[in-house]
């Protein structure tokens, strides 16, 4: 337990809806490329519609990135964020969360320009640097519908994904203090949990706080059930109460890590940015495919799953009234 909490970061409310499970559904990243699945949305009019539709099946939070709407590629442009999320909100009650997580190679600066603008309820934010590895992915494909797609991918063999304690400093105040913004906290490594215990420590992150346990990515921690384990033993001995945890694994760890999180008491992450499957080499159709399926099982299991307006009382969050768009 961070040994600066209070009496007053209680952590009733994290306890009162425990068997609540929260699914976020991630829409369409910056890792997937045009060329390995049409269902993945890039042009802001499909964005939308797949984000309204996996909020329809039963989706709390929608993880949004932004493409370019020409070719796919991902961007930082506010403009085009701006093209898809007044449409979101207007559609559904979901909490919106934007990546400050971006795409490769993008800037701090970069990165913050849509969040900045957006004021959101929630934002992602990557508790550490580290390599990012997805170049073993262009060896699938001998062809592509972009130019971009082949060198994005095979270039992260010489990539470092930067988040330096700087960094993260910066987006906890800019976002945080000064907009209310509370935080997804993507966590590829054990190490990971401990920096998000450094900023608890430092007064900067307050309760309950939103932990995302990230699988499967080359130089992060791996897709092993065993490590599942261990990153929420290090997060109960770190935080105790005083924390929300979700899971997302990458590919084909998508639903048997999802379903294991869940019936440890964890929420769980699907959509196309961490998996484009729905099965043993079967593409998913949309984002909503992967949450109907998720929710399926979990509900066939005896579990709850969290409306928007629950997700937000369990995580502290601002409320939709207060937003940028």
């Amino acid at each position: 337990m961070s040994q600066q909490t209070t009496p007053q970061q209680t952590a009733t409310p994290a306890k009162k809806a425990a068997a609540k499970v929260i699914i976020t559904c991630a829409v369409t990243g910056g890792i997937h490329t045009p060329t390995m699945s049409d269902a993945l949305p890039y042009r802001p009019q499909d964005i939308a519609e797949q984000a309204i539709a996996a909020a329809e099946a039963g989706a709390a939070i929608l993880h949004l990135h932004a493409r370019d709407p020409e070719d796919g590629r991902p961007t930082p442009d506010p403009a085009v964020f701006m093209q898809f999320l007044p449409r979101i909100k207007q559609a559904t009650d979901a909490v919106v969360n934007i990546t400050t997580g971006g795409g490769l190679n993008m800037t701090v600066e970069q990165r913050l320009a849509a969040p900045l603008q957006a004021r959101p309820e929630m934002c992602s934010l990557n508790m550490g640097s580290m390599n990012f590895g997805i170049y073993p992915l262009a060896d699938r494909y001998k062809s592509w519908k972009f130019d971009w797609e082949e060198p994005y991918l095979r270039g992260t063999d010489d990539f470092i994904f930067r988040n330096t304690f700087r960094d993260i400093e910066r987006i906890l105040k800019m976002l945080g203090e000064e907009h209310g913004t509370r935080f997804e906290h993507e966590c590829y490594d054990v190490g990971h949990l401990y920096n998000v215990a450094h900023f608890v420590d430092r007064g900067l992150l307050k309760p309950p706080f939103f932990i995302q346990m990230i699988f499967g990515i080359l130089g992060g921690i791996g897709a092993d059930p065993d490590n599942l384990s261990f990153m929420k033993r290090t997060a109960d001995k770190l935080f105790g109460d005083d924390y929300r945890w979700s899971v997302l694994a990458a590919g084909r760890h998508q639903i048997p890590f999802a379903t294991q999180a869940a019936m440890l008491g964890g929420s769980v992450r699907v959509g196309l940015e961490d998996s484009l499957y729905i099965g043993k080499g079967k593409l998913a159709a949309s984002n909503a495919e992967q949450v109907a399926k998720i929710r399926r099982i979990l509900e066939e299991l005896g579990l709850d799953i969290a409306t928007p307006a629950e997700a937000r009382e369990m995580l502290a969050l601002k409320g939709g009234d207060r937003v940028g768009f």
